[in-house]
């Protein structure tokens, strides 16, 4: 289990040095076709069900990969 934690902590680490220093662009995320949006002069509410989805799957992607080693 230690090693999984320190692995998932260095994948963390990269994956934010590669997002902080370089040039992604990342505003798609957040406007995925399901993210339901409503807006008002009053208030505002966002729900990102598409985005979370896309980040389950990638995550269970990762973490099966992992397991397999």
């Amino acid at each position: 289990m230690g090693k999984v934690l320190i692995l998932v902590g260095f994948l963390l680490v990269i994956i934010g040095a590669l997002l902080h220093f370089t040039t992604f662009n990342f505003h798609w995320f957040g406007r995925l076709p399901g993210d339901i949006r409503i807006e008002n002069q009053n208030y505002s509410v966002f729900i990102p069900l598409t985005s979370m989805l896309l980040i389950s799957v990638v995550g269970s992607f990762i973490l099966w990969i992992i397991r397999r080693f």
